[in-house]
C-alpha cells in the first residue's frame, strides 16, 4: 500500500492594514480543514526558519493587498528575495496560488494575481486556480455568493477603504476558505500521484 505524507501548505502574505490578514487566515482555515499542515508567514517579518518552512512546503499561496495596481512594496521586496531560491530551483514543481484584497470591487486585483502567477512560473511552480464559477452576476445572484467579484485565477476580496479588518466581506472570507481547501486537496492528489509513480 502506498502512503504519502500530509500536505504542507504555506501562506506567504503581506497585509498593510489587516484586511488581507483576514483573507490569509481564511485560506489557512480552509487548508487546515482538509488535514493539511499550514504555516502563515508574514513576508515583511520573514526569518531564516520561515524561509526553510517555505522550502519544505508542497504548496505556497501568495497574498497581498493591491496597491496602485500591483502587490504591495513589502511583497515585492519578498519576491525579489526569492531569487536565491530561483537559482537553486528550490521551489521547482511546488504548487502555487494567490489572493488579493483592494478597496474597489475590481481595484486591478487581476494584475496582482497575474504578478503572482508570473512569480510562480519563474520558479517552475504549478498554479492552482480558484475553480469557482463567478457569483453575483445575474438577477438571482447575491453579494453573498462565493466568488462574488468574479475572479478565476485566485481569490479576490474587497473591503471598503474607510472600514477596518472586521468589515472584510463574509463571502470573500468563504471564497478564500475555498481556495485553501482547493490548494490542499490538489497537493494531496499531487503527492499521491508522485508516490504512485515512484512505487
Amino acid at each position: 500500500m502506498t502512503t504519502t505524507h500530509t500536505p504542507v501548505v504555506s501562506i506567504a502574505y503581506h497585509s498593510g492594514y489587516g484586511h488581507t490578514a483576514v483573507i490569509a487566515e481564511a485560506v489557512r482555515a480552509g487548508a487546515a480543514e482538509t488535514g493539511a499542515t499550514v504555516h502563515l508567514i508574514k513576508v515583511d517579518e520573514i526569518d531564516d526558519a520561515q524561509w526553510a518552512l517555505l522550502d519544505g512546503s508542497d504548496a505556497i499561496v501568495f497574498g497581498s493587498p493591491t496597491y496602485m495596481g500591483t502587490a504591495s512594496g513589502a511583497f515585492h521586496v519578498f519576491a525579489e528575495a526569492t531569487s536565491k531560491r530561483w537559482f537553486g530551483d528550490a521551489w521547482q514543481d511546488k504548487l502555487a496560488a494567490g489572493f488579493s484584497n483592494s478597496g474597489s470591487k475590481s481595484g486591478d486585483k487581476s494584475h496582482t494575481l497575474q504578478y503572482f502567477q508570473t512569480l510562480a512560473a519563474q520558479h517552475g511552480m504549478h498554479w492552482v486556480n480558484l475553480g469557482l464559477k463567478p457569483g453575483w452576476n445575474s438577477s438571482t445572484g447575491s453579494e453573498h455568493d462565493l466568488n462574488r467579484l468574479g475572479f478565476f485565477s485566485g481569490a479576490g476580496a474587497q473591503t471598503n477603504s474607510d472600514e477596518g479588518p472586521d468589515a472584510v466581506h463574509k463571502a470573500d472570507v468563504a471564497t478564500a476558505e475555498h481556495l485553501g481547501r482547493r490548494v490542499a486537496e490538489t497537493a494531496r492528489v499531487l503527492l499521491a500521484g508522485r508516490a504512485a509513480v515512484a512505487a
